[in-house]
């Protein structure tokens, strides 16, 4: 397998603007009055300086195609399926409604892995978000390409165990049920064509999940408004969050805090009490 060294080291540099209009959809995606001041809620730089890529460059899953000889930002790497691993974001100031927003994205590492699940690369991209100048974000963002899988594979994750969440482990607790609506929203809000939000024949015949794909990120989301509703906005200095098993649409999904100051443990589970979002956070 391709090493890919050659890419990393390779940067771009993207533009946005935090218009008022796009704050106003944010708050009505999360069900949410748009609040009174100008900083919006940590979490908001995800929608930001999005993908733009035309639709006549997209592959057959919705992500821009990747082919060899190729230019472009990230490499070229064959394997068909690609997802959000993990994140690790440092929050360094507010971000403010009417801010010019420019992102430095660089391309940490490129690591090829093989195990029980295949071929996989791993690309770790540090991402720096500006906003009117001032350092914002940062956040390395890690992306795993896996193979394709057979016509037959089992569906994943598995149909709801018996086992249940427990709600009273945790010192805040939220539950939600992400609909449709709600997916079709956030991969608006992120410019986000990947099939596996929206598309419920191709989630399931192609990528082979029991149902449409609550967004890695739209978890993190949630949780980041769930730590602002018990901390206060913009109070977190650090997020992290890994995804473990997929959040699937119309299902249950628990969001959980305990702990404060450098040590808060966070996570989103599914109604059986399965793990969908690993995830932590230290007060600023």
């Amino acid at each position: 397998m391709n090493d890919w060294q050659e890419w990393v080291g390779r940067e771009q540099r993207s533009f946005d603007r935090l218009e008022p209009g796009l704050a106003a959809r944010w708050s009505a995606t999360f069900d949410r009055d748009v609040l009174s001041g100008s900083a919006m809620p940590q979490g908001i730089h995800l929608c930001l300086c999005t993908p733009d890529a035309r639709t006549g460059q997209l592959g057959e899953d919705g992500h821009p195609m990747r082919k060899e000889g190729d230019a472009g930002f990230l490499p070229p790497i064959a394997l068909p399926r690609r997802m959000w691993a993990s994140s690790a974001m440092q929050f360094h100031a507010p971000i403010n409604v009417g801010a010019d927003i420019e992102r430095t994205s660089k391309i940490a590492s490129i690591t090829p892995k093989s195990g029980s699940r295949g071929d996989m690369v791993f690309v770790e991209v540090d991402h720096q978000t500006r906003a009117d100048g001032e350092l914002a974000v940062t956040e390395r963002q890690s992306i795993v390409y896996l193979e394709g899988l057979a016509s037959d594979a089992p569906l994943s994750p598995p149909e709801s165990g018996g086992g249940r969440f427990d709600p009273f482990e945790w010192d805040t607790h939220s539950e939600i049920l992400p609909d449709e609506r709600l997916l079709f929203r956030y991969s608006a809000l992120t410019f986000n064509t990947h099939r596996i939000h929206y598309d419920a024949p191709y989630a399931r015949d192609i990528e082979r999940y029991r149902g449409l794909v609550v967004h890695g990120p739209l978890s993190a989301s949630l949780l980041l408004q769930l730590a602002g509703q018990r901390f206060g906005e913009n109070r977190l200095a650090s997020f992290t969050f890994r995804g473990v098993s997929p959040g699937i649409c119309g299902e249950p999904l628990h969001l959980a805090l305990r702990g404060d100051g450098d040590t808060i443990e966070m996570g989103a589970f599914a109604g059986d009490g399965r793990q969908v979002v690993k995830a932590g956070a230290s007060l600023g």
